[in-house]
């Protein structure tokens, strides 16, 4: 009889001995849901099944790693949607952040999340996003970057659509401030 091992267990596996068996019995359990979920976002079922594919490579070769923090479903859905994000974008961030710039000179008020799309061509970027907390970028990150909703964006951090809001503000604020 074998003993079925951890979330945890597995992924240590894979990242420490690349091991395959690991791996594979990462994929059967997740890879199902994942699709599944994805597919909520997405009606087209190419994209959705190349993007599970490219969660499950980036955690096989080692581009994306597990903290222990929280769930590995979770880490997966991160992974996997910000993924799905920049298949549906087509050309991924460069293609954001020309958009972004585009909109930016034909405006005359500028928002926080353009500014912070300018400064990674100015160079300001890291240094304004280093100041932010971590539960400010992460909600910069979920708003912002992967376009989720305030409610998608409470469920993916685990905090209450409220809570979102506010630190959405907090981080915009933040962010004139050091972008001005």
């Amino acid at each position: 009889m074998s003993e079925t091992r951890s979330d945890g267990e597995l992924l240590r596996a894979v990242a420490a001995d690349a091991d395959r068996r690991a791996f594979e019995e990462l994929y059967r359990r997740y890879a199902p849901w994942l699709r599944a979920r994805l597919r909520g976002r997405c009606a087209d079922l190419g994209v959705v099944d190349d993007v599970v594919q490219e969660t499950f490579l980036a955690v096989w070769r080692g581009k994306a790693r597990y903290r222990e923090e929280g769930d590995v479903a979770g880490w997966l859905w991160r992974i996997g949607s910000r993924r799905l994000v920049d298949a549906l974008r087509g050309d991924g961030a460069r293609g954001r952040l020309r958009q972004a710039l585009a909109r930016l000179r034909h405006r005359d008020e500028v928002s926080a999340e353009e500014r912070v799309l300018a400064g990674v061509e100015h160079g300001d970027l890291a240094g304004a996003l280093v100041r932010l907390s971590p539960e400010l970028r992460a909600v910069l990150q979920a708003t912002v970057i992967d376009g989720l909703t305030t409610r998608e964006a409470a469920v993916l951090l685990g905090i209450p659509p409220g809570t979102v809001k506010t630190r959405a503000m907090r981080a915009r604020k933040q962010l004139r401030e050091a972008l001005a």
